[in-house]
C-alpha cells in the first residue's frame, strides 16, 4: 500500500497551491476525483484579481498574493470601477471606509467619464487601478508543476471513498486504490463537508453556491481599455475579453448540491437585463454560458487549520469565490499551520486565527 506523509483531497487551486508549498518538506499525494484537476470551480473562474473583492477579511490574503502572482507572470493590467446610482451613496461610503486603512489605491470618480455608453443614472464610482486579469490555467498548472517537481504525486479518478484512523495516521480508500497518510488535508471545495463525513470528522457547514457567467458579443464591441465593472449593490459585474467580447455575471449565488453545474436560462436572462440597464450597447449574441461553484463557511471566511477534535485532519476549504486570487498567500498561511513552521515573510503579518476551524467549535 502506498504511504505518504500528507494526502490532499482535491486538485483544484486550493489543493494544488498548498501541495506546491508543502511538497518540498514532506511526501504528498493529491487525490483528484475527476480525470483532470481543476474541472469545477478553478476551471470556470471569472479570472480577475481585485484587492477589494471579498471584503476586508479576504483583502490581506489577496494583497499578499499580488507580488507572487505579478512576478510569476500571471497578472495582466485591467483596472476596475465600482459603480452605483445616487441611492447607493451609503454603500460607496462603506466600501471606501472598509478599505481606508488597507493601502489600496482607490479613487472616487464619475464613472460616466470612464465607461462608454454608461447610462446617465450611474453617477457614483470608485476606481481600483490595480485590478488585473489572472491567467488561471497558467497559475494552476504552475502549482501542479511545482508540486510534482518536489515529488508530489497527482492521482486522478481517485475520489476519496472513505478514510479511517489507523496507527496514528489515515488509511484511505480511493477510486485509484488504497493508501496511507500521516495527515489528511481536505481541500475538496464544494465537496469539503462530504469528504469530512467520509472521514468521520464533523462537517463545519461548507455550503456550495452556483454562479452564472455569459460571454456576450455587443454592438458596439467592448473597448480594449474597458475596466472590470461591478455594481456597488452586488447585482452584476462584467469585464472585457479579447475580440470586443464581454464576460458578464448577475452576481448570483444559488445554493446547490456539489456537482457539474450548468447555467439556468432565467439567470442568463437576468444577467442580460441588468446589463442592458447599465449601458446602451446592444447585445448582439450570447456566445457562451456556463456556471461555476463557490463554497463558503458559515461566516464566509476561509478555513485553514487542524480540526479541533482530530489533530491529523487539516481543513483547507471555504475559499468562496476568492480562492484563485488569494492562492499564493493562502497556501503559505496554510502550509505554515500544517507543517508547524514559521510563515513565509510575505504572510507573516496575517493573523491566521481568523481562519482557524476552532471558531466553529461549540
Amino acid at each position: 500500500m502506498k504511504q505518504v506523509d500528507i494526502v490532499i483531497v482535491g486538485g483544484g487551486i486550493a489543493g494544488a497551491s498548498l501541495a506546491a508549498e508543502v511538497a518540498p518538506h514532506a511526501s504528498v499525494a493529491i487525490l483528484e476525483m475527476e480525470s483532470q484537476p481543476g474541472y469545477h470551480a478553478t476551471g470556470r473562474s471569472a479570472a480577475f484579481w481585485s484587492e477589494t473583492y471579498g471584503g476586508p477579511a479576504i483583502q490581506p490574503l489577496t494583497t499578499a498574493s499580488g507580488e507572487p502572482l505579478e512576478s510569476g507572470g500571471f497578472l495582466q493590467p485591467l483596472g476596475a470601477i465600482q459603480i452605483g446610482k445616487a441611492e447607493h451613496r451609503e454603500r460607496l461610503d462603506k466600501f471606501l471606509g472598509d478599505f481606508a486603512a488597507s493601502g489600496i489605491a482607490l479613487e472616487e470618480i464619475d464613472p460616466r467619464d470612464h465607461i462608454p455608453g454608461l447610462r446617465e443614472d450611474w453617477v457614483l464610482g470608485v476606481r481600483e487601478p490595480t485590478c488585473a486579469y489572472i491567467d488561471v490555467a497558467g497559475l494552476h498548472a504552475a502549482c501542479l508543476g511545482a508540486a510534482r517537481k518536489a515529488g508530489a504525486e497527482v492521482l486522478t479518478r481517485a475520489e476519496l471513498q472513505s478514510a479511517r484512523r489507523v496507527d496514528g495516521g489515515w488509511e484511505v480508500e480511493t477510486g485509484a486504490g488504497p493508501l496511507r497518510a500521516r495527515i489528511l488535508v481536505n481541500a475538496a471545495g464544494a465537496w469539503a463537508d462530504h469528504v469530512a463525513t467520509r472521514c468521520g470528522v464533523a462537517p463545519i457547514g461548507i455550503t456550495p453556491y452556483q454562479r452564472t457567467l455569459v460571454q456576450l458579443r455587443t454592438d458596439p464591441g467592448a473597448p480594449e481599455d474597458l475596466p472590470h465593472v461591478a455594481s456597488l449593490d452586488a447585482s452584476f459585474y462584467f469585464k472585457p475579453e479579447p475580440g470586443g467580447r464581454i464576460w458578464l455575471s448577475p452576481h448570483d449565488e444559488t445554493q446547490v448540491e456539489p456537482g457539474d453545474v450548468a447555467p439556468e436560462e432565467l439567470d442568463v436572462a437576468i444577467a442580460i437585463d441588468r446589463f442592458e440597464h447599465v449601458v446602451d450597447w446592444r447585445v448582439a449574441a450570447v456566445e457562451r454560458k456556463w456556471a461555476g461553484l463557490r463554497s463558503f463557511a458559515p461566516d464566509r471566511k476561509p478555513v485553514y487549520g487542524f480540526a479541533p477534535q482530530e489533530p491529523a485532519y487539516f481543513w483547507c476549504a471555504g475559499q468562496g469565490g476568492f480562492g484563485i486570487q488569494t492562492a499564493p498567500a493562502a497556501a503559505r498561511v496554510a502550509a505554515a499551520l500544517l507543517l508547524g513552521i514559521a510563515p513565509h515573510a510575505s504572510v507573516a503579518g496575517i493573523d491566521p486565527a481568523m481562519y482557524r476551524p476552532e471558531r466553529f467549535s461549540v
